[in-house]
């Protein structure tokens, strides 16, 4: 091996390990990161705690208490589930059905302006304020909770696909059309690959707004959930209960929205999705 070749290789090597380094730096900082945060979080509620009263605010220990009684109870899990079912029914519904209207409203400029006033002014208009009416149109089952959700959901992914359609530079459509490539495909391998970004960012808003909407909606008419399950622990005057409910569904959308952030990044990362 020559010298400049040695030295090359030499190199290389050097990169890489400062790579490698530099990456389980990071996820150390980050981790270190979270644990103090997290340490942080935990004190400042214990104070609170302290400061407030147990009756008004439990400790983190209580709460943790009242998780490990609900999940001896066999309460928690079941709640988890059932709430859990209908938040993802109702998302993937909106989903389905917001992207293609998003992409037709970016793309057609007729029908954006003939849906835009509907989009624009049903929006606005809480998904709580409409929980009886579900009730009146659907029954107390099922359907009228993920009928809920798919409201909530929809005009998220309608928006945030409208936006990101909008954006896509006519030069990638001429180009394609130049090529050959008629309408179908113009969708497939320009529009569609373009708007991903924006498709999984109003699908990371709509789950948001999804674990919003569920406890409204099982608090009025459900008798299993989370929403459940802190409606009648007020009624029992369990405020640990009621916490313990509250850190669930923080804890559960947390872990749901990042591993929608990790399937994105995984499955979609030649789209530009991060």
């Amino acid at each position: 091996m020559t010298a400049p070749t040695a030295a090359l290789a030499l190199a290389s090597s050097s990169q890489r390990r400062k790579k490698k380094g530099g990456l389980g730096s990071r996820v150390l900082r980050v981790a270190v990161t979270w644990v103090v945060s997290l340490v942080v979080g935990v004190a400042i509620w214990w104070l609170l705690s302290m400061w407030l009263g147990a009756n008004v605010m439990p400790s983190p220990w209580a709460t943790v208490q009242a998780l490990g009684d609900l999940i001896h109870r066999g309460t928690l899990f079941t709640s988890i589930g059932a709430s859990l079912q209908r938040i993802l029914s109702g998302w993937a519904i909106g989903l389905v059905v917001g992207t293609p209207i998003g992409i037709l409203m970016g793309r057609v400029r007729i029908i954006r302006n003939f849906l835009d006033p509907y989009v624009e002014i049903l929006r606005f208009i809480p998904a709580i304020a409409l929980v009886t009416v579900m009730v009146v149109w659907f029954g107390i089952g099922e359907t009228s909770k993920i009928a809920l959700i798919v409201y909530t959901s929809i005009f998220v992914v309608v928006i945030s696909t409208t936006d990101a359609t909008m954006r896509i530079s006519n030069d990638k459509v001429l180009a394609a059309r130049s090529l050959g490539a008629n309408g179908v495909q113009v969708l497939w391998t320009v529009v569609l690959p373009s708007a991903v970004p924006g498709i999984v960012t109003g699908a990371r808003l709509a789950m948001a707004n999804s674990f919003l909407t569920i406890v409204s909606a099982e608090m009025v008419a459900a008798r299993s959930g989370l929403g459940t399950l802190i409606w009648t622990s007020y009624t029992f005057g369990r405020i640990d209960w009621i916490f313990a409910g509250i850190v669930t569904l923080g804890v559960l959308g947390f872990l749901c929205d990042r591993i929608l952030r990790i399937l994105a990044g995984t499955l979609l990362s030649r789209y530009g999705v991060r």
